[in-house]
């Protein structure tokens, strides 16, 4: 079939993928692992590892996990941000057979307790300085095997130790714990270095992924994302990039947004590693000066980021003196990319930041605006290879061009649906996947995002559900009811806006910010906060958000 968008898509980019060139995500880690061997894959805090060092250590991981009793289908949480420890783990519990639950390290106790429950996690591997947070909670979650990791554990002697006395003792970021049984990372790989490793017999339609998200009805679901879905994924943006990249293992891809979101996960590590690039881990983005000077030492080709973080280097004094020279792609997703920052990135670096659209339930990526063709950032460009989008009214009848509707998306990288969820209303006739986003498609098959379907917060491309947040502040006993928006936000594209309604007239802001840390990760937090006699409510209770939108709008 011709779909509108085709005639928009740059010559050589492919209509169709075709089949995927792989059995299982572990034949795609093996491949690329001897195909590229000696070329450096991964980078962090000027220490290097080979693909052929990340294949070996991986292996050693995956061996301890089947050490230890772990078996194909388990399910491991991994909470980290981008250190060497994450693609080792990554890939390890993969090879092992097992399925990935990736896991934001700054949750609290309490959002870190619903997802390893939920997921039915039966192992985790988490950094030192969250370590005291699973303590509190471990009881309740079903969790048999604890691997914990420091900072420096793969940085060498020297350079490992004096960042692991850093963060302890100096930020004092490591909070004493006390975990029965808990195993060091380093002392894992030592022992999975002297165990057999077995390769489990894995299906293309096996469940690798549980990638939480919010999904469009608030409620944080893990999608379910299979073998299948990754490598499809990953053979879309290798077709759709390509043209653009050096290739043959020359580009080199700074690796700022956190691999725990598929974003970053697809974008950087997987499609990377089938282009034979050499990633930098970026582990602390949000301390831009480092983050600049990072910068300097690159001679970089490819970044992705969120208009946050764009925004934010670019209000850096020294970002204007990073070499640019080699700069071919500057990728943006997760949250809409603001015109004053595209603009400003292009003057700077003389690079055009290229825009594109996806959710977790769909492996990342759905559509993008071309790397090698005519650009229109402001829309999130066409739909990849092998993906089909449509526009469709309530009823689940496709709308003509032009017309406003719910994005609906099909194709080989879309979820199977959310774990241990009912998913009639996810999928509707023809396999149809609800995104919750409504758009429009122009005359030449480019998308634009008009607004979202439901309330969805986006903080620096980090999805915040009103409801969660109001069920926190509900709690404290000072707070008799509360209502909670999104509001516009130059650094963050919004920020969280609540109104209260006191139940005790002492109650301040800083009891409700004090409450909101023990509870909340930092994004969700609100910015601003407004106490009110009353909130505007349905017939039968409800709080109406429109209207306190329409409050905030005048």
């Amino acid at each position: 079939m011709a779909f509108a968008w085709y005639k928009s898509y740059p010559a050589g980019i492919p209509h169709e993928i075709g089949a995927v060139e792989h059995y299982s995500m572990i034949d795609y880690f093996d491949h690329y692992s001897l195909v590229y061997n000696e070329a450096i894959a991964v980078d962090n805090m000027g220490v290097t590892m080979t693909f052929a060092d990340v294949h070996r250590q991986a292996t050693y991981f995956a061996a301890y996990l089947q050490h230890i009793g772990l078996r194909k289908g388990d399910h491991i949480a991994i909470q980290l941000p981008n250190l060497l420890q994450f693609p080792i783990a990554y890939f390890g519990a993969i090879k092992a057979g097992l399925v990935v639950v990736p896991t934001n390290p700054l949750y609290t106790a309490r959002e870190m307790e619903f997802q390893f429950y939920d997921a039915q996690v039966k192992a985790v591997v988490i950094l030192s300085t969250v370590a005291k947070n699973l303590e509190t909670i471990l009881p309740r979650t079903g969790i048999k095997h604890v691997i914990v990791t420091r900072m420096g554990d793969r940085l060498g002697v020297i350079k490992g130790t004096l960042v692991n006395f850093v963060v302890k003792y100096s930020k004092k970021l490591e909070p004493d714990y006390a975990i029965a049984g808990a195993v060091r990372f380093n002392d894992a790989l030592k022992i999975g270095s002297r165990s057999p490793y077995q390769k489990p017999a894995v299906h293309i339609n096996d469940l690798v992924v549980l990638q939480y998200t919010g999904g469009t009805t608030g409620t944080p679901k893990g999608a379910m994302l299979s073998h299948r879905n990754l490598l499809a994924q990953a053979q879309q943006m290798k077709d759709w990039l390509f043209p653009a990249m050096k290739g043959k293992g020359k580009d080199v891809v700074i690796t700022a947004l956190p691999l725990y979101h598929v974003y970053s996960l697809m974008i950087n590590l997987l499609v990377g590693y089938c282009c034979g690039s050499k990633n930098i881990l970026i582990t602390n983005p949000r301390d831009i000066p480092k983050f600049v000077q990072e910068l300097k030492k690159h001679k970089f080709t490819v970044i992705s980021g969120v208009n946050s973080l764009y925004n934010a280097l670019l209000n850096h004094p020294d970002f204007a003196s990073v070499d640019f020279s080699e700069l071919r792609i500057a990728g943006a997703g997760a949250m809409a990319l603001q015109e004053v920052v595209a603009t400003r990135w292009k003057e700077v670096t003389g690079n055009t930041i290229i825009q594109g659209y996806g959710l977790s339930e769909n492996s990342g990526g759905l559509c993008a605006n071309p790397v090698a063709g005519p650009i229109k950032n402001d829309t999130v460009g066409l739909p990849l290879p092998s993906t089909e989008l449509g526009i469709f009214d309530e009823s689940g009848q496709p709308l003509p061009q032009g017309e406003t509707g719910e994005i609906c998306a099909r194709g080989p990288q879309v979820m199977s649906g959310y774990w241990n969820h009912d998913n009639d209303d996810v999928f509707f006739e023809g396999n149809w996947f609800r995104t919750g986003d409504v758009g429009v498609m122009d005359e030449d098959g480019y998308f634009r995002i008009v607004d979202r379907k439901k309330d969805m917060i986006v903080v620096s491309g980090l999805k915040v559900f009103p409801s969660e947040v109001e069920n926190v502040i509900a709690s404290h006993p000072k707070v008799l009811e509360v209502g909670v928006i999104g509001v516009p936000d130059a650094q963050c594209g919004e920020a969280v806006k609540v109104f209260i309604v006191k139940r005790e007239p002492s109650l301040t802001n800083d009891e409700i910010i004090a409450h909101c840390r023990q509870n909340l990760a930092p994004y969700k937090i609100p910015k601003q906060i407004v106490f009110v006699a009353a909130l505007p409510k349905t017939a039968v209770g409800k709080i109406l958000r429109r209207e306190l939108r329409e409050v905030e709008a005048v």
